[in-house]
């Protein structure tokens, strides 16, 4: 059964920073493209940056300067390393797996970890 299990979360004050970490019980890890999304209350889920297998990297606008997405498949963990977190970036952040494979797109998610920016 596959996991992907995400720790680094917590309460930081405006323009602190934060380290999330996901850890993936998958077998090839380093053929998924892997990446960070989140969910604000009320919102919809949204791509927060993600990673190919290759390690190209592509962020969303309103974090592009501010987070880093990147992965050590040695460990099978992806890593998104957050910088002068605004109140905006308080959300529910989910890391997802995400693999094309005989044809079909295989995807995976994990629980999620609570980001709140505030002072």
């Amino acid at each position: 059964q596959v996991q992907l299990v995400e720790s680094g979360g917590g309460l930081v004050q405006p323009g602190g920073s934060l380290r999330l970490s996901c850890v993936a019980s998958l077998n090839i890890f380093n053929m998924y493209t892997m990446g960070w999304y989140r969910q604000a209350p009320g919102k919809q889920r949204e791509l927060v940056a993600r990673i190919s297998s290759g390690g190209s990297t592509n962020y969303a606008d309103s974090v592009m300067g501010r987070f880093t997405i990147s992965r050590d498949n040695a460990r099978k963990t992806v890593y998104l390393e957050m910088n002068s977190l605004k109140a905006e970036d308080t959300a529910v952040y989910y890391c997802n797996a995400e693999i094309f494979m005989l044809g079909s797109l295989r995807d995976y998610w994990g629980q999620g970890t609570q980001v709140t920016v505030s002072s």
